[in-house]
């Protein structure tokens, strides 16, 4: 297989940056009442300003696949345009739409020629399956060239509108109009964005690149039972139900499509099981953790940064926090598009050198999977 390198790379958040105070000026409050829980995740999360792709009325401003194209022609200089394209690869948790597919609607909102696509799904490591794809097929010659991203657009989801039904349907029950904790938890954690890199067989002439060593990717879900998920629901016996097998009515009594997470399930599994397969990945490359020049972990809170470290130090990974690169405090957890924006603000943000190694950790904990890409600059 012939070595591949990130020639360029690009984000793209919409809107401008929402501080803490004004979260609720744009998803609205839940029953008319501020959030009680708000404050308290907050506090935990570590995350300042975020962007949403909805403005204050709750009207749509980007759709993913939007997102998704701004991002792309980023990517476009003087040496890259979008019809240069070969392959586009691209992720995302939760596409505008069930048909087409989300690469075909980014495809149609790029407006170039026919070529060829592949859409990646799931949650956090989707973006990271798409650039796996990606490598595979320009080192394998199949490809001149790809552009993989990952996207996401979250905040329709969890707009105050969405639990009115549910609420109603409580109170009608005799019971208390309080949106459940798995549901409130995640308003105060997500947000929007989307990533793109471009994927050649050779580096830069001029200036620096990223080259892929290695894509680790490794899945849980014959372990560990479904964490956080959407348009389903678990039931008495733990099983994950899928929207299908619900009244249509029942979507909303039940607020089915928004996103829900077990967060005691989270906080047992996150960060064991992630260090140890980590462990096992160096291990398996015979990596030294001491000869990693940067660290990029996709923490969904800086609440996990410190048990992470301790986890990893358990294994024999003991990366100084100086070497830990993270931008969740300024642009929010953008789930899948987390890593690329991450890469992409440390590659243009003049602290790399030829040589450096490059750690990417991403955690997914919808049925825990878990990525690793090792890069060096070069």
């Amino acid at each position: 297989m012939n070595q591949v390198f990130i020639t360029k790379l690009a984000a793209f958040l919409p809107n401008e940056p929402i501080s803490n105070d004004g979260i609720e000026d744009i998803l609205g409050m839940v029953n008319g009442q501020p959030s009680k829980l708000k404050s308290f995740v907050l506090k935990r999360n570590g995350i300042k300003t975020r962007y949403y792709a909805v403005n204050r009325h709750g009207a749509l401003t980007h759709s993913n696949a939007e997102l998704t194209a701004c991002a792309i022609r980023n990517l476009q200089d003087d040496s890259f345009c979008l019809d240069d394209i070969d392959l586009l690869c691209c992720g995302a948790s939760i596409p505008d739409q069930i048909i087409p597919s989300h690469a075909s609607m980014v495809h149609g909102c790029l407006g170039i020629s026919e070529r060829e696509i592949i859409s990646t799904s799931g949650a956090c490591c989707c973006g990271i399956q798409a650039l796996k794809y990606g490598m595979l097929a320009v080192g394998g010659g199949h490809a001149q060239n790809a552009v993989c991203t990952a996207s996401e657009m979250v905040s329709p989801l969890i707009l105050s509108r969405n639990y009115e039904r549910e609420l109603e349907n409580l109170q009608a029950l005799k019971k208390r109009p309080i949106i459940a904790f798995e549901k409130d938890f995640l308003r105060w954690m997500l947000s929007d964005g989307a990533g793109a890199v471009l994927l050649e067989r050779n580096p830069n002439r001029h200036g620096l690149s990223l080259r892929v060593d290695w894509i680790d990717i490794f899945s849980f879900a014959g372990e560990i039972p479904t964490c956080m998920y959407a348009g389903a629901q678990v039931n008495n016996r733990q099983e994950l139900i899928g929207w299908k097998s619900y009244r249509p009515e029942e979507w909303l009594e039940q607020s089915i499509f928004t996103i829900k997470q077990d967060v005691k399930l989270l906080a047992q599994h996150v960060v064991k099981t992630g260090a140890k397969q980590l462990a096992a990945s160096l291990k398996k490359r015979q990596i030294n953790p001491q000869d990693i020049d940067y660290l990029l972990p996709h923490i969904s809170s800086e609440y996990f940064r410190k048990p992470l470290a301790r986890e990893m130090k358990g294994y024999g990974i003991d990366i100084p926090q100086e070497r830990w690169f993270t931008n969740l405090s300024s642009v929010g957890n953008i789930g899948s598009a987390a890593p690329y924006v991450m890469l992409a603000e440390l590659f243009h943000g003049g602290k790399l050198a030829p040589g450096m190694k490059i750690l990417v950790l991403v955690p997914e904990s919808s049925r825990f999977t878990y990525a690793f890409v090792s890069l060096t600059v070069c």
